[in-house]
């Protein structure tokens, strides 16, 4: 409930302070003195957009301020208590709104977001202009007002938490097929690498080895001649080394009969010559060995280039490119895991798509019989405020599949979204023989708001805000129909606080509480003032509402005895 309203600098309003209490609140007061503009501020502190042009001349911000208390149990309360705000302390908003654009929000005294706002304030007050502007003729809240009246929204609720499951699933959906055929590409690449490093059969060191193979192939000749004369001056050759050692030992033998000392070198001189021996047989071997093959050259000449090539392809050695081969195993085993990963989520999008399904179905179902219910409650209520023949209808149909919209959220050619298969519109003729026609095409200002009045009436009970306002309701009535829409505006403060700005003494004398706003000039400045009235001003009030400017003692009387009520 709205228990106090604050305005500074805002329009023509210098400073205004209203104190609001339960029931049936009315505002009145001559055109133009200042009625919307404090429906303005009561929009902007509900979450409308702010701008600077709301500020009063002179100023540098306009500041607004607004208490509720909020009732234990309510919406709004447990979502004060999910973002943290002590609801026994009320809730206190407040909106600055400055020239340079730098808009400011607090609540309960600290800054806030729109978006906490937003969601503080939809379940807290609503506010029906002379066209509705909350929504009551806002076709995309029919369906929602439907809902509400059929008692329909866990059901309602269950297809928007069916449908939100879905959404992410979808977006993974997208993204491993993006990933998909982007991986087709790649897989390519990859099992082309893959043959390609594997048909080379490599091994760790092989390089190494080939490139000294290569290298004694190329230098065979060489080796074999630097070996082959090795063998001829060490051994085989006439006068070759191990001839003269033999004669240099039995000459030393022969002087160690003179001296034996000399046996020990002579000794050693055999020792070398069996060294050389040795190393000879070593030559030979080496030698049986060395290979002149033109082809296994060509031969290892070809595989060191392949060797090669794949380092400078995967990484600059034998051991990286084995260690992308590896990678590229699990890059591909990664391929057909994605595939199984797309399955699975197509699995659980058909899963999904039927519970959405089945919930929208029953959704649907239920909303035929209840839309031909409040169809009827609607009339009745029309009749009541002077509309006899009016006929109502709420048409249903559905919402078509647009292109490239997802199976999932679709059936048989219509789709599905938050709220099921279904569009509500509300239908209406005015008069007998003509067509009904969507309630948005009413011209009678009127009329329209007898039909906002009625479904206000309907809805009283399943309405979650504790504050609606009520802004020139009597647009286009009078007579007995203001009479009647005054009696329903005091049957609605039963169940809500109820605000009304009315021009009619009809529906003003209803009131639990009435405040008169004017405007005066003071200083050369124009301002707006708001006094809430006693029983003799109040008999004034209405008085002038009936009377005009002139006031005799027969509008007094009359006003008198309209309040007597």
């Amino acid at each position: 409930m709205l228990q106090e309203l604050s305005i500074k600098n805002f329009a023509i309003i210098d400073d205004l302070h209203i104190r609001f209490s339960e029931g049936l609140t009315i505002l009145t007061g001559e055109t133009g003195a200042g009625k919307s503009i404090i429906i303005n501020a009561v929009n902007l502190l509900l979450g409308s957009r702010a701008n600077s042009g709301f500020i009063r001349t002179g100023a540098d911000a306009a500041e607004l301020e607004a208490l509720f208390e909020i009732m234990p149990g309510s919406r709004v309360a447990q979502i004060m208590e999910e973002q943290g705000y002590n609801r026994s302390e009320g809730l206190l908003i407040r909106r600055i709104v400055a020239r340079n654009e730098k808009h400011r929000i607090y609540i309960n005294g600290s800054m806030a977001s729109m978006k906490t706002l937003n969601l503080l304030t939809e379940n807290l007050a609503s506010i029906s202009g002379q066209h509705a502007h909350q929504g009551l003729l806002n076709e995309d809240q029919h369906l929602l007002i439907l809902d509400q009246f059929g008692g329909l929204m866990l059901i309602r609720e269950n297809v928007k938490a069916a449908h939100q499951e879905i959404l992410p699933l979808l977006q993974r959906l997208d993204e491993l097929n993006e990933s998909k055929q982007r991986q087709i590409e790649r897989m390519e690449i990859l099992l082309y690498q893959k043959q390609e490093i594997e048909d080379a059969q490599i091994r760790v060191g092989e390089d190494t080895e080939i490139e000294r193979e290569l290298l004694l192939l190329k230098n065979s000749e060489t080796l074999y001649q630097a070996v082959y004369s090795g063998i001829e001056e060490l051994y085989s050759a006439q006068n070759a080394i191990v001839e003269r050692l033999v004669e240099v030992k039995k000459r030393l033998e022969k002087a160690c009969q003179i001296d034996p000392e000399l046996c020990s070198k002579a000794e050693s001189i055999a020792d070398t010559k069996f060294q050389i021996e040795d190393i000879v047989d070593g030559l030979r071997t080496y030698l049986d060995n060395i290979r002149i093959d033109a082809k296994r050259l060509e031969h290892i000449d070809d595989r060191l280039d392949l060797l090669k090539k794949l380092r400078r392809k995967y990484g600059g050695s034998l051991e990286s490119v084995l260690a992308h081969l590896e990678s590229v195993n699990k890059d591909l085993s990664g391929i057909e895991n994605l595939s199984d990963a797309i399955a699975e989520t197509e699995n659980t999008l058909k899963q999904k798509h039927t519970e959405l399904l089945k919930s929208a179905l029953d959704l649907s179902e239920k909303r035929k019989k209840t839309a031909e219910i409040l169809g009827h409650k609607v009339e009745t209520e029309l009749e009541s405020l002077r509309m006899g023949k009016a006929s109502f209808r709420i048409l249903l149909d559905k919402t078509p599949v647009r292109e490239g919209s997802s199976p999932y959220l679709s059936f048989k050619g219509v789709s599905i979204n938050d709220t099921g298969i279904d569009r509500a519109t509300f239908l209406i003729s005015t008069n007998v023989g003509e067509e009904v026609k969507p309630l948005a095409n009413i011209a009678s200002g009127g009329e329209l708001s007898r039909v906002v009045l009625a479904l206000r009436a309907i809805l009283v009970k399943t309405e979650s805000v504790e504050t609606v306002v009520f802004d020139e309701v009597d647009s286009g009535i009078g007579g007995s129909v203001a009479e009647v829409v005054g009696q329903k505006l005091l049957g609605l403060s039963k169940y809500h606080q109820v605000i009304c700005i009315t021009h009619l003494a009809q529906i003003a004398k209803f009131g639990d509480h009435h405040y008169r706003i004017s405007k005066n000039v003071c200083d050369g400045r124009t301002r707006t003032n708001i006094e809430p009235l006693n029983q003799t001003e109040r008999v004034n009030e209405i008085a002038r509402m009936l009377g005009g400017i002139t006031m005799t003692q027969t509008t007094l009387d009359h006003a008198l005895e309209m309040l007597k009520r």
